[in-house]
């Protein structure tokens, strides 16, 4: 894959991602799937999750219920909202050689990554705000333990999963077998980021191969931050997540640099 090598400046990168956004989230509104699954999905998850973490309860370590069923929303919001409609996005632009004539204009190749990404990014933020605010209000809600530690979590979890996506899509023929190619990273990120099955159900040496999953690092820093542990009998320290964290988000948008395809293969 060839990239360009165009430093975006401002304001007119600025200008013309909003421009690409715009576009994007009109086109995200139009299509019923996306929506279903960003809307309805982690909602209809709500009474499963809760049932799951109440049976769970006595197996999380300094965990409050309702906090942990926010950050298992949290999750599914991530997952669907961000990485399973950016796949599909980045999958049907692709195929419509829309990726290819926008790289043809001025945008560089970052402002269409980004651009792309922002409706689903701002879509997934205001429904965990309104997630945090609904939960809050109905059954009450702990503050976070380090309201800092949360943000760096989400946004690390943000930077990973964006350039899974990407990589995502360069292995994906077309939007229907996204479903298929996105199976993978979604069931490893769901059973073993820390949210949906609290680490304590681990042992041993076991433990160490979910917390060295790509999102693992960057979803224990936000549960660390809200709840003040990682979940395990025996937590690990915060400040050693971040630099593997930080090591998987370089990683991730190294490969989907190297693979990404702008165009279908004839």
């Amino acid at each position: 894959m060839t990239t360009a090598t165009s430093t975006p400046t401002t304001p007119g990168t600025a200008r013309r991602m909003l421009a690409l956004a715009r576009t994007e989230g009109l086109l995200l509104t139009r299509n019923r799937i996306a929506i279903y699954m960003a809307l309805a999905m982690p909602l209809c998850l709500i009474g499963v999750l809760r049932q799951s973490l109440k049976s769970q309860h006595a197996q999380l370590p300094g965990g409050d219920l309702h906090s942990a069923l926010l950050l298992s929303l949290y999750l599914t919001v991530l997952l669907f909202v961000v990485y399973y409609n950016l796949t599909a996005a980045y999958v049907a632009r692709r195929n419509d050689l829309v990726l290819k004539r926008l790289r043809t204009g001025e945008l560089t190749d970052l402002e269409i990554f980004a651009g792309t990404a922002l409706p689903g990014l701002l879509l997934a933020l205001l429904q965990m705000v309104a997630m945090t605010v609904g939960v809050a209000a109905l059954v009450g809600l702990p503050a976070p333990r380090n309201p800092l530690l949360v943000v760096v979590g989400l946004l690390l979890a943000l930077a990973v999963l964006v350039p899974l996506a990407a990589l995502s899509s360069a292995f994906t023929k077309s939007v229907e077998t996204s479903g298929i190619t996105t199976l993978p990273v979604m069931m490893l990120t769901m059973f073993g980021s820390g949210l949906l099955v609290p680490f304590s159900v681990f042992s041993g040496p076991v433990l160490l191969v979910p917390r060295l999953l790509p999102t693992t690092p960057a979803l224990a820093l936000l549960r660390t931050g809200w709840l003040g542990s990682d979940g395990a009998h025996h937590p690990m320290a915060w400040w050693l997540y971040l630099p593997v964290a930080l090591a998987w988000a370089a990683l991730a948008v190294w490969a989907a640099r190297r693979w990404f395809r702008w165009e279908p293969r004839r």
